[in-house]
């Protein structure tokens, strides 16, 4: 059972040109930043839109120059960003509407929709409305709905992202149980990379309308393909063309700035991508005098603590993120606008094609 992607879809001057496929039994995620096309992608695999060049699951074409499925006859189950629960419904209707559209007697359609609800949870709940529900447990009604008329892929629209942070990690855990156990093909859609690695399986990376990375969690956290890519797993990326420098080092020209790093033979006058751990950046509030090449001076844009850890990004050419402890913000006195100095050694730096 396979998901084929190979389309062309257009809204307004819009354009996304996107070929992945996914398997029965994995969790692949669609990821990108806003404006990348995920939701228009999504719309044309739901039906809402009709792209062009070719869409099959499992052995049926959905969409080919040959015609259009549409979308109340495609065995797709879809949460929707916004849920699109129907306000004037209780729950169990909700879950119930698409079987009962499909032609489901209506006691047999909220009998099967109870049993959705009960399985989520929200058994107790049935005849609550949109309105006097939760949105952990307005997620829950719109993941059952998706989930009871058996289809053959779920695609899960962000479907944290409406959520606050405790009851995120809840629903997170739900929806992962959840994925974990649906035979089908599983397409979640995010751009939160905590989301992505806790559900995914395998990775398509879209950006600008154009799928610009394929692989496992770990194939993008290890060698990202994109500046998106490598902040989306938090390393500092450089993008540009290297030369060969006379002590065996290279150097990296990305835009106004140059960047020492180790000199690679394979990728030898091509344009790379630099990768630096925040963590091997060392910051000060004075020039370093050490054995480091890379020295950039700029203010501090932001600062962001996480637990005994703190991301400072410092807004230099290029600009730079450290990791450093909250102890070490403290002692330098580091501020938004405080002026410092990030420095790393070229060996620091990995390179990998562009």
């Amino acid at each position: 059972m396979t998901l084929a992607v190979d389309v062309t879809a257009r809204r307004g001057a819009f354009e996304v040109r996107a070929a992945f496929e996914a398997e029965a039994g994995e969790t692949v995620a669609l990821l990108g930043p806003n404006g990348s096309g995920k939701s228009t992608l999504v719309l044309a695999i739901a039906g809402l839109l009709e792209p062009e060049g070719r869409i099959e699951l499992d052995g049926e074409v959905l969409d080919d120059a040959g015609g259009h499925v549409p979308p109340e006859r495609r065995p797709i189950g879809v949460v929707f960003q916004d849920l699109l629960l129907f306000p004037h419904l209780s729950a169990v209707e909700n879950v119930a509407f698409g079987l009962r559209a499909r032609g489901v007697d209506a006691s047999d359609a909220r009998s099967r929709a109870r049993d959705a609800l009960e399985r989520l949870g929200l058994g107790e709940r049935p005849d609550a409305r949109p309105r006097d529900l939760s949105g952990g447990e307005a997620q829950r009604v719109a993941l059952a709905r998706a989930l009871v008329g058996e289809p053959t892929l779920l695609l899960l629209d962000e479907p944290l992202s409406a959520l606050d942070v405790g009851t995120r990690v809840e629903v997170r855990e739900l929806m992962r149980e959840q994925l974990r156990r649906f035979p089908g093909v599983r397409v979640v859609v995010t751009h939160d990379p905590v989301e992505a690695s806790a559900l995914a399986d395998r990775m398509v990376v879209l950006e600008r309308g154009r799928v610009t990375q394929v692989g496992s969690p770990e194939d993008i956290r290890t060698s990202p393909r994109s500046r998106y890519a490598a902040d989306f797993v938090g390393l500092n990326a450089f993008h540009g063309p290297l030369e060969r420098l006379e002590d065996g080092a290279g150097r990296l020209t990305t835009g106004d700035a140059e960047v020492i790093v180790p000199w690679s033979e394979p990728f030898a006058a091509g344009n790379v991508i630099a990768l630096l751990r925040p963590a091997d950046v060392t910051l000060s509030l004075e020039a370093p005098h050490g054995s480091a090449r890379n020295v950039f001076e700029g203010p501090v844009s932001w600062i962001a603590i996480e637990g005994e850890r703190a991301r400072v990004r410092v807004a230099s050419a290029p600009p730079i993120v450290a990791e450093i402890t909250v102890g070490s913000v403290d002692r330098l006195g580091l501020r938004e606008g405080t002026q410092v100095w990030a420095s790393f050694k070229a060996m620091e730096v990995r390179v990998v094609p562009a």
